[in-house]
């Protein structure tokens, strides 16, 4: 049994991979655009135009894979009580990976010391998805 994290862009998923394979080295492991699949999908579950969206894709974050779409939701947000937590070997790489990260989005709470790692922060990226880093070490 496995559980992934499936993140829905609605429209921005190619800029979100390229962003995470800047901030956290992501690598695409699979990739379908709408206009890829072999079968139409039913009407008025894609908006007009987005054959060239992401249907599907999945990527890796170290041991972990992730995947995503442009999805065909509404703009509202759903449910909002996840986060993904990145474990990282040492403090500078927690710094670096929350640093990319954070750029153009919100710190909730800056990397800092704490009783149970050397560095934890959280923050909310640009996507609007919720990250965790903390160093194990």
């Amino acid at each position: 049994m496995n559980v992934q994290a499936y993140l829905m862009f609605n429209g921005l998923t190619e800029e979100a991979i390229a962003f995470y394979k800047t901030a956290v080295g992501a690598q695409v492991t699979a990739l379908m655009r709408f206009s890829d699949a072999p079968e139409p999908p039913p009407p008025g579950m894609v908006p007009e135009g987005w054959g060239d969206k992401i249907m599907h894709s999945s990527f890796r974050v170290g041991d972990a894979e992730l995947m995503a779409s442009d999805g065909c939701q509404s703009d509202e947000a759903g449910f909002s009580g996840i986060s993904l937590a990145l474990s990282v070997a040492s403090p500078e790489e927690a710094q670096a990976k929350f640093t990319a990260l954070s750029e153009g989005g919100e710190v909730t709470m800056p990397l800092a010391k704490t009783f149970f790692s050397p560095a934890f922060g959280t923050l909310t990226d640009r996507f609007g998805v919720s990250w965790m880093i903390v160093t194990n070490e």
